[in-house]
């Protein structure tokens, strides 16, 4: 079971604020969701000098996104008042799709991307599973392309409707 992380610090109200700031700021691959939707924002805290603290997991160590993604959180935060601002790259645990909120799965899947279902698939076997089509909802479905339109995606194509579309992977 994946715990949320909690944002703890001497004024709630400033910590409140920089958790949601922090999380509102859109993926740079994935711009329909929110780096909070994936889950990457993991604890905000303030200290007693008013440095906002930020701990980010990205979805994999090597995203190239990350930069990016640390840039914009830096800059949010400073728009949003807060000028001083220091981050950390959390590695452990790793990310994991499991930390994708309902409401980023439901912007994935509205906008033809297929989130990954959950738990279930984080453990390894040597079945090929079937990703259910975001058009037509089958699940005669074909891997096309280990690589999709970002690094952390597949190409699937329906065979029912023969429809391409991306699907995230499950890892």
């Amino acid at each position: 079971m994946v715990t949320v992380p909690v944002a703890v610090a001497t004024d709630g109200t400033a910590v409140e604020q920089a958790w949601a700031v922090s999380c509102a700021v859109a993926d740079p691959e994935l711009p329909l969701v929110t780096i909070g939707d994936l889950g990457i924002v993991r604890a905000v805290d303030i200290d007693a000098q008013g440095c906002v603290h930020v701990a980010l997991t990205p979805t994999y160590s090597g995203c190239p996104a990350t930069a990016v993604i640390r840039q914009d959180v830096v800059d949010a935060l400073h728009a949003a008042g807060f000028d001083q601002v220091e981050l950390r790259t959390a590695l452990a645990p790793a990310w994991t799709t499991d930390w994708i909120t309902e409401a980023g799965r439901r912007k994935l899947s509205d906008n033809g991307i297929v989130p990954p279902s959950g738990v279930a698939e984080q453990r390894r076997v040597d079945l090929a599973f079937s990703v259910r089509c975001p058009r037509c909802e089958s699940l005669d479905t074909r891997l096309v392309s280990r690589f999709g339109s970002t690094a952390c995606q597949a190409m699937y194509r329906c065979a029912s409707c023969l429809e391409p579309f991306d699907a995230i992977k499950p890892y």
